[in-house]
């Protein structure tokens, strides 16, 4: 699309009073430290993006906590290389995130069962100063990783902080993910302690984890493991029988360890690794990518801050399992002194309708979810205004998938008009955001407000060129260095791997895997679906995201949709193939297809039509609620590969086999090599 075709969207948003957000606060401050006249984000960004002092001055306005300050912002060096950034400074992640004592609420722990607790910052110091003492009792020291298999509760942050306090490296699943996904990520970590949770309850369905720990502890009994501590059910609130785990103690009794001795958090240089995140391994094994302290702490915090412009005292909500990075990022929230509310359980359970009313009686402030959730919300016909006035409500942040033009327009009206609904894009690669929100622009449907302060992303044609002013679309790319890029993968020698999945396609330059496009009329950006996942039927390329926005129309009648391109070793070119998965009550039926195929035309073009539209029973996702393109394009291509333990619904993906031999499943004679 030439920027002369761009039409502007629809305005969804423009905030009644923009000089009273963060991220004006924060251009204010830079404005009044140098003497600048910055008039706008759009001038403060490109400060951020071309001069190293920003960082700095970032530094300061967040009032990030160390015990040795930075006179130096950055030994410059190629991205592939990991710059150092604040080489002088001393700090500790977790005196950052930890920085209230009082009896303030920090954290709500809540369950689907409608259990609720409460805990205060002075409470969650001293759980922090239990877990820490008991840690060190045990010989955890720097540089140690500590892993977890957790519900998203209290006990997470505890452990976390705890690790961090010392120096030590902490990692985490969910208690969901298979033994071999456990097994792919903690082999290659080798962890000296690893948690877990005994039971657990999800839908309605109570869950025995004991299980897979004993095959997990078993197994990294040989690579490293030398303490493994089960929390009490988070059914019953009873201790289980630890018996046939190895080496294995509940947690009243791991605790009891410790010295009584004050909490105290040791001070590292701002690139000591803090995290060990995985790459979603869908059809190999995962990538361990390690963050730093520094880094994940200063764009957590900023993100918090200046993007979703959360406050003191505001009540945070990310609905998340801790096996997605969503989780480490909403630790910034209480960076900046606001609550958050720990939410173990379906968000359908008993019914999305007590979850929305749950969100209300907790005057939430900000909410993270994803498309998907907004989707089955407007698909059941539920209208949250009608349970609810949500008087508190600022922000709805959208991440995970391409939140449609469709869905953006309903969310709108199915929220306050005074809430800012947005959307982002990141990435565990780097714990941290490209594209983001800026609460005093205006915002338009479908598209992403900015590119994140201090980011310099473009959009690169094949060839290497700068083509975002152009309409057209292409690969998101950040060209300059900034604080959150990882250290590196674990156990990487030499870094090879690092640098084909990141730096081979552009030499220099960080390639993030998304096919992005700009609008020259109101700089908004649209993800269009992943570059791996590009359409390219007869040459024409497109993202699956433009297919799901024209789906979006047909969400009464289809519960869900998977677009991918099929090209065999006999086939001469791509074709598309579009799954619906439908909701109960209704088929597939020609008619239906007709309509779907008439509606992308007209919105898209001929072009974008699939060859064939199939209903299938499930769409496979991982366990962070993505869809899996990629694995179903190369299955319905050939391939035969084994799913990860990544793969929520693993038996989904035997549903595509069927489709490489497309000839006999349409009664057409097969194509020839």
């Amino acid at each position: 699309m030439q920027s002369e075709h761009w039409e502007v969207p629809k305005l969804i948003w423009q905030h009644p009073d923009p000089g009273l957000t963060r991220i004006e606060v924060l251009r204010h401050f830079i404005n009044h430290k140098h003497g600048f006249k910055f008039k706008n984000y759009y001038e403060l960004y490109q400060y951020s993006v071309s001069d190293w002092t920003f960082w700095k001055d970032l530094w300061e306005f967040l009032g990030i906590i160390s015990s040795v300050p930075p006179t130096q912002v950055i030994i410059e060096a190629p991205l592939v290389d990991s710059p150092r950034w604040f080489p002088n400074a001393r700090l500790n992640y977790a005196e950052n995130i930890l920085f209230r004592n009082d009896d303030a609420i920090a954290c709500t722990v809540a369950r689907e069962t409608g259990f609720l607790r409460h805990y205060s910052s002075r409470e969650l110091r001293e759980m922090v100063r239990v877990m820490r003492n008991a840690m060190r009792a045990n010989g955890l020291k720097a540089g140690d990783r500590v892993a977890a298999i957790v519900t998203n509760s209290i006990d997470p942050i505890v452990i976390a902080m705890a690790a961090s306090s010392i120096g030590a490296i902490y990692s985490s699943t969910a208690p969901d993910m298979g033994v071999s996904g456990i097994l792919d990520r903690y082999r290659q970590i080798r962890p000296k302690f690893v948690f877990s949770e005994t039971e657990v309850l999800y839908a309605g369905k109570q869950i025995s984890i004991i299980p897979k720990v004993v095959q997990v502890a078993n197994d990294l009994a040989h690579h490293g493991l030398e303490r493994v501590i089960v929390f009490p059910s988070s059914v019953t609130g009873m201790d289980v029988d630890p018996r046939g785990i190895k080496n294995c103690s509940i947690l009243s009794a791991f605790l009891s360890e410790g010295r009584d001795e004050p909490l105290a958090f040791e001070q590292h240089p701002f690139d000591h690794p803090l995290y060990i995140l995985y790459s979603s391994g869908t059809t190999g094994p995962p990538k361990c990518i390690v963050h730093t302290a520094g880094g994940v702490l200063l764009q957590n915090k900023k993100a918090a801050a200046t993007e979703w412009d959360i406050r003191f005292d505001d009540t945070h909500f990310q609905y998340t399992t801790c096996a997605w990075m969503m989780w480490n990022a909403m630790l910034g929230a209480l960076a900046v002194g606001a609550r958050l509310i720990l939410y173990d359980g379906s968000p359908f359970h008993p019914s999305v309708r007590s979850f929305l009313k749950f969100i209300n009686d907790q005057r939430v402030t900000h909410i993270g979810t994803s498309p998907r959730f907004l989707s089955e919300i407007q698909g059941q016909g539920i209208r949250p205004l009608d349970l609810a006035p949500f008087e508190t409500l600022r922000c709805v942040y959208v991440t995970g998938a391409v939140l449609t033009p469709p869905l953006y327009e309903w969310a709108i009206t199915a929220f306050p008009k005074r809430a800012h609904v947005n959307a982002g894009s990141g990435g565990t690669d780097i714990c941290a955001g490209f594209i983001g929100a800026c609460t005093p622009l205006p915002g338009y449907s479908g598209e992403m407000q900015v590119k994140s302060i201090g980011m310099k992303v473009e959009i690169f044609d094949p060839e290497g060129n700068n083509i975002e002013d152009t309409g057209l679309p292409g690969e998101l790319v950040c060209t300059r260095a900034h604080p959150s890029i990882p250290l590196g993968f674990w156990g990487d020698e030499g870094r090879k791997n690092f640098f084909n999945a990141y730096f081979a396609k552009y030499p220099g330059v960080w390639t993030q895997g998304d096919f992005i496009v700009k609008n020259p009329k109101t700089q908004g950006l649209v993800i269009l679906g992943r570059s791996d996942g590009v359409l390219n039927p007869s040459g024409v390329r497109f993202g699956s995201g433009e297919i799901y926005t024209v789906m979006d129309q047909f969400s009464h009648v289809v519960d869900d949709s998977l677009c991918i391109g099929q090209r065999r070793p006999q086939d001469k070119d791509e074709r598309v193939l579009l799954f619906l998965k439908m909701r109960p009550g209704n088929t597939c039926t020609e008619d239906l297809k007709v309509k779907i195929r008439g509606a992308i035309k007209t919105a898209l073009s001929a072009r974008h039509v699939p060859a064939y539209i199939f209903e299938v029973a499930e769409i496979p996702y991982t366990v962070n609620n993505k869809k899996i393109e990629i694995a179903v394009k190369q299955i319905v291509s050939g391939s035969t590969l084994k799913p990860s333990g990544t793969v929520a619904n693993p038996d989904a993906l035997k549903l595509y086999y069927k489709y490489v031999d497309l000839e006999a499943l349409v009664g057409q004679p097969k194509a020839k090599l």
